[in-house]
């Protein structure tokens, strides 16, 4: 999928996931954003040239990837008071307002937004002391184990950043956030039991769609099933109510199809059957197909008549089976 889409510019029901991150921090308040990203720049740009209105977008492309603090060190001139840091590909219903008020209420340098976790094995464990300060980042658990993990949303001061390289990659979690808490400076957490999904895999991303259309997510509705006015779904297929049809996607006669994202452009064939698939824009699946657990990038192809699980087809290619 993204080898032709950035991951921040999938779509997620009925716009660019950036899009969502956008209007989020615009209804609470935020009224500028600096976009950090070196990978497709066109795509970027065309983004950032449709967008209107608040908050305000400058766009920061990179030479090369300078990772995630590399990266904010790069756009540091922009930035001159307390700032907030947002990942790209996390799904979340926060109160940045009420994190920031928590920053300036500790008095901190950096305060990391924490979510708990049933199983803390993808992703380490934020070690913090009885008043919120942290202590540590400990690596990711062996066995299974519960705690709080870094949510993917910060609150700094620009102080934060003096003596990070902007020339070279840098990671915030595993640099810039132990220097500082090794040299005494005040970092923070704030632990939110707010929506939170990292959408960085197939699977999470169908997730993070279903939990949209059932309402789980603070500030999104949609109906369900979500079918754009410009597709075309045949009143003889069957679509179950986890389903995305995007703008010009095409549902033909007697398919089946369920717990799916169909983005623009993208057609189902007559007798098809389709669930837990994303088929990316422009692709096409053949009538009569059978397809589960799949994921087609922009212009795949699958035969008519072909079975498959799992199937993974990258852009532009055909799948027979």
């Amino acid at each position: 999928m993204t080898e032709t889409i950035p991951k921040p510019l999938v779509r997620l029901v009925d716009r660019p996931f950036l899009a969502h991150v956008l209007d989020r921090l615009g209804r609470q308040g935020v009224t500028e954003v600096i976009l950090s990203s070196s990978y497709l720049g066109p795509r970027f740009q065309e983004f950032v040239d449709s967008r209107s209105g608040h908050p305000a977008v400058t766009w920061v492309t990179e030479g090369v990837p300078l990772g995630t603090a590399g990266a904010i060190a790069g756009a540091v001139h922009h930035l001159h008071e307390t700032f907030l840091v947002c990942n790209g590909d996390i799904l979340t219903d926060l109160d940045v307002q009420e994190l920031v008020a928590e920053h300036h209420r500790a008095g901190a340098v950096a305060t990391i937004a924490l979510t708990p976790v049933d199983d803390a094995r993808p992703y380490g464990l934020v070690e913090t002391d009885a008043e919120g300060r942290v202590l540590a980042f400990r690596e990711k658990p062996t066995e299974l184990v519960p705690g709080s993990i870094n949510a993917g949303t910060y609150v700094l001061e620009p102080e934060a950043m003096e003596g990070v390289d902007s020339d070279r990659s840098v990671s915030i979690e595993r640099e810039t956030f132990p220097s500082l808490i090794a040299s005494g400076r005040p970092v923070y957490a704030f632990v939110s039991n707010a929506y939170w999904l990292d959408l960085g895999t197939p699977e999470k991303y169908l997730r993070a769609t279903f939990d949209v259309l059932e309402g789980l997510v603070g500030g999104l509705r949609f109906v369900a099933p979500h079918v754009d006015p410009t597709a075309d779904v045949s009143l003889r297929a069957q679509v179950g109510r986890w389903v995305v049809a995007g703008p010009a996607a095409s549902v033909g006669e007697g398919a089946e199809v369920e717990d799916t994202v169909l983005l623009a452009g993208s057609s189902v064939g007559p007798g098809a059957k389709v669930r837990r698939t994303i088929v990316g824009p422009l692709a096409r699946v053949g009538g009569g197909a059978v397809l589960e657990d799949a994921v087609l990038a922009e212009g795949a192809v699958v035969a008519p008549g072909t079975s498959s699980r799992g199937a993974r087809v990258a852009a532009g290619a055909a799948f027979a089976g």
